[in-house]
């Protein structure tokens, strides 16, 4: 006797539905994460590209210049904390991003970042 193998109609439809709902959630998800790794980009950069002398309001009109070309509208110059590490400049920030996923449910991410690199054995 042969046995038929293949997915019942049952089981298509719910691999179906769960296919969908991870897409789904990924299509809410993955424009914040770009926009994360945009605002890291750009904070390294405004880090690198400023000396010992510029000010902190220098570095923030840096920063709203690439935002604003960038589109980055979860965090503003005011939300960067710059300060001074070894005669460089150090700029981090933090925010929160509150993605509705449907109803009363919503996810929340907290994102936070750094201008400094990450050095070996810390």
């Amino acid at each position: 006797m042969k046995y038929q193998r293949g997915v019942s109609l049952s089981g298509l439809l719910i691999v179906s539905f769960i296919i969908v709902v991870v897409f789904v959630f990924g299509m809410k998800v993955v424009p914040a994460v770009i926009e994360y790794y945009t605002i890291v980009k750009n904070i390294k950069a405004v880090a690198n590209s400023s000396d010992s002398a510029t000010t902190v309001a220098d570095v923030r009109k840096s920063f709203d210049r690439r935002a604003e070309v960038d589109d980055i509208k979860s965090i503003s110059s005011a939300d960067l904390d710059v300060s001074k590490d070894r005669n460089r400049i150090v700029i981090s920030f933090e925010y929160e991003k509150r993605i509705r996923l449907g109803g009363p449910v919503s996810l929340l991410i907290d994102f936070q970042g750094s201008s400094a690199a990450k050095e070996k054995g810390e």
